[in-house]
Formats: structure tokens, sequence, C-alpha cells
């Protein structure tokens, strides 16, 4: 098992991190018209969730790690929804979305993992 000194070492956070680059990606392929609509908030919402399992991991209380993770789920089912909303425009083929989606998907699994475990630890100290 690797030991966790910084949120970089954290597995959730890389995979975040891959599907921020995966998600610009996607952005470049979309109309030009949506450059202000679904290129931007698709964008905003990738960044944000390993944004916020840094900052989580960067703050001194676990309730503060814990909750800046719900921040980063909810952000992520944002992200899904932009992507679900690409797939019902037609604006990309599903063969480009899905690998996107199934990253998202197992970013959500160790999201509620990391949430889970963490919440238990929390009911351990007190």
């Amino acid at each position: 098992m690797v030991e966790v000194r910084s949120y970089r070492d954290l597995k959730v956070w890389n995979r975040a991190m891959d599907l921020v680059i995966m998600c610009y990606q996607l952005t470049s392929k979309l109309p030009k018209t949506e450059v202000y609509g679904l290129t931007s908030q698709l964008q905003r919402a990738a960044v944000s969730i390993p944004s916020n399992i840094a900052e989580g991991k960067g703050r001194e209380h676990l309730g503060e790690y814990i909750h800046h993770l719900s921040i980063a789920n909810g952000s992520l089912k944002e992200l899904e929804t932009h992507l679900l909303i690409i797939e019902r425009l037609s604006y990309l083929e599903n063969s480009e979305l899905n690998p996107v989606l199934e990253l998202a998907e197992e970013i959500g699994k160790m999201l509620s993992t990391l949430i889970k475990t963490l919440k238990e630890r929390k009911k351990s100290i007190k």
C-alpha cells in the first residue's frame, strides 16, 4: 500500500486529473456555438473535481476533507449531466463519450468509498 503524504498520492485525484484532460479533449470537438455554454460548464465541472479533492486533503479537519470530497462528488454528477446533454444533442458519438462516462463512474465509486472510510474514521475518533 502506498503512503499518502500528499493529495498527489491519491489514486482518485490522479484519475480525476485524467478526467480533466479527457473532458478538455472532448470540448475541443464541440460546436463553437457552445464555447460559452456546454464547453465552459463541462470544463469548470471537470476542474472542480480534482481541485476539491486536493483542497479537502489540505484541510486540517477530517470533517472539512469529507465536505470537499462531497463537493467533488457533486461536481462529478454535474459533469456526467453535461456529458449526457451532449449525447442527447448528438454533438458527439457515443464511442467518444462512453470512455469519459466510464471513468466518471469509476471516480464516483472511488469517492464514495473514500468518503465512507473517512466517515467511519471520524466516528471512531469521537
